[in-house]
């Protein structure tokens, strides 16, 4: 058995190091939960943007978020979109870049986006609802219960 620390063999950043990285992170990213609240809270400004197909759509969503395929985003088809909103752009999970498709779009023409970490996948893990068919629906109940 060696002495030498797995953990620390490809070096270790400085805590300001970490610091910043880890602020660069969440400006790129958020989660279910912090999504949900804001969702229930019905912030405005918040959008969340399923970016798979509309078949898959139609199968489950997370309520409210409206459908735009990524395959289908170009600078005709998001002028109809609010450039003051925050996009949360998702798709099915971490074995899918379609969340980072639409962001990495809207982001080069100019929208404010987040990508939602662990997509539709990670909603339901949280024992998040999913609304089912071509309807936005709506995000009800109330507070959000994180074990974070």
């Amino acid at each position: 058995m060696s002495n030498q620390s797995a953990v620390k063999s490809s070096g270790l950043a400085s805590p300001a190091e970490s610091a910043a990285y880890l602020a660069e992170k969440l400006r790129f990213h958020t989660d279910a939960a912090d999504l949900a609240s804001d969702l229930y809270a019905r912030h405005p400004e918040i959008i969340a943007l399923d970016t798979r197909s509309a078949e898959a759509y139609g199968r489950g969503h997370i309520p409210s978020a409206i459908s735009f395929p990524h395959r289908l985003m170009n600078e005709a088809s998001t002028a109809r979109l609010d450039r003051s909103k925050v996009y949360v752009c998702y798709c099915d999970g971490i074995g899918c870049n379609g969340s980072t498709w639409g962001s990495y779009k809207l982001a080069k023409l100019g929208f404010t986006v987040k990508e939602l970490i662990g997509g539709l996948d990670f909603w339901q893990r949280d024992g998040l609802p999913v609304a089912i068919g071509e309807e936005a629906g709506v995000l009800v109940g109330g507070k959000i219960e994180c074990d974070c």
